[in-house]
């Protein structure tokens, strides 16, 4: 995949001093979150000791799991242990997700939902040449939670878009785009949502003033949700709102072919937390078929902010040989998952990765 975060070095590069050792809050999760977890330590593993990376893991309960447990899926020593981490790893959470990652988001202040999207060999992708990244507002918006039932019938959801918000992840997108094609889509519904989406919109083309080498548009959520499976090598940065950015990034990656690939990164400016951004799974759960390189790319895209933000030449290369090592397991097309059309199994799809990693 290559570097995705190198564009935003400024945003927290040179933020803090290289510590002894890196200090991971890992989650397994729920459902198929503890098998995409064990794959992914195997990678871990073998990278902290091929280059010299000194990592301490610390799991952290949450999700439905934890809720059946202690009563809350994020327990308190799970957010201390999050708080005392460098960064967090987590795999997906079931029912309870908005209870646990919407929450560490705003708590946080991770405003930046970046999701690339990328066909790799033997995917199924639509298309050989697609390669585009969403760039979600991550604070706001319908997921700000503020619901109300008016009676027994008639419930009310409050959308909030603030400009700051709106700025600032607009800035996100054209830093992105600098380092790529150098286009910009900003996606909203402003000929509806006159008044959000405006403020929006408004705001995207006011960061484009900024960036006059940057090639910027505009779409409506409904036609862009087309164009991605019509012509989706003409995207190259997208940034839209929280939800139609929740939506638009699991197309994106069904048509680059599979939600199983796609990473995430909810990036803030001192701390970062890195997902797949598909769910538990559960119809699959225990069975070790799930694809497993969504969790493994968004360790890579881990090592690559760490290896930005604390200088650290070890963390680029861990990054770039996870890259490399996914892209040589899928492109050898041995190692494929039910997903993809074949019949490997999780621990194989990891153990492919890791004997490629150089």
């Amino acid at each position: 995949m290559g570097s995705v975060l190198g564009s935003l070095k400024d945003i927290y590069a040179g933020s803090a001093s290289r510590p002894t050792e890196y200090v991971i809050a890992l989650m397994p999760g729920d459902g198929i979150g503890p098998e995409l977890t064990a794959a992914t330590l195997r990678v871990l593993n073998t990278v902290s000791e091929k280059f010299g990376i000194p990592l301490k893991i610390n799991r952290v309960e949450a999700g439905d799991n934890a809720m059946s447990k202690y009563g809350e899926a994020l327990p308190d020593e799970s957010l201390k242990s999050i708080k005392k981490s460098h960064a967090c790893l987590k795999a997906p959470v079931g029912e309870t997700s908005a209870d646990v990652i919407v929450k560490l988001r705003m708590m946080f202040d991770l405003f930046a939902n970046i999701r690339p999207v990328k066909a790799y060999p033997n995917t199924q992708s639509l298309r050989s040449d697609i390669d585009m990244v969403v760039v979600r507002e991550n604070t706001e918006d319908l997921y700000k939670g503020l619901e109300f039932a008016l009676g027994n019938n008639t419930t009310v959801a409050l959308r909030v878009i603030t400009y700051d918000a709106s700025i600032r992840i607009a800035d996100v997108a054209f830093k992105l785009a600098l380092g790529r094609k150098k286009k910009v889509t900003a996606v909203h519904k402003s000929n509806v949502l006159k008044t959000t989406c405006g403020l929006f919109a408004r705001c995207c083309r006011e960061v484009a003033q900024k960036y006059p080498n940057i090639s910027y548009e505009e779409s409506y959520v409904d036609a862009c949700a087309a164009n991605l499976v019509r012509k989706p090598h003409t995207f190259d940065v997208i940034v839209t709102t929280n939800m139609f950015g929740d939506i638009l990034s699991d197309e994106a990656a069904q048509v680059a072919g599979s939600l199983g690939l796609a990473p995430s990164c909810n990036l803030g400016y001192n701390y970062a937390i890195f997902e797949p951004i598909h769910g538990a799974a559960f119809d699959i759960a225990g069975k070790n078929i799930a694809n497993p390189i969504s969790m493994i790319l968004s360790a890579a895209l881990m090592f690559e902010w760490l290896g930005a933000k604390y200088n650290d030449g070890r963390c680029i290369k861990a990054s770039e040989s996870i890259n490399s090592a996914v892209y040589e397991t899928l492109k050898e097309g041995k190692s494929l998952t039910p997903d993809l059309g074949g019949v490997a199994r999780t621990d194989e799809v990891a153990l492919s990765v890791v004997t490629k990693l150089t």
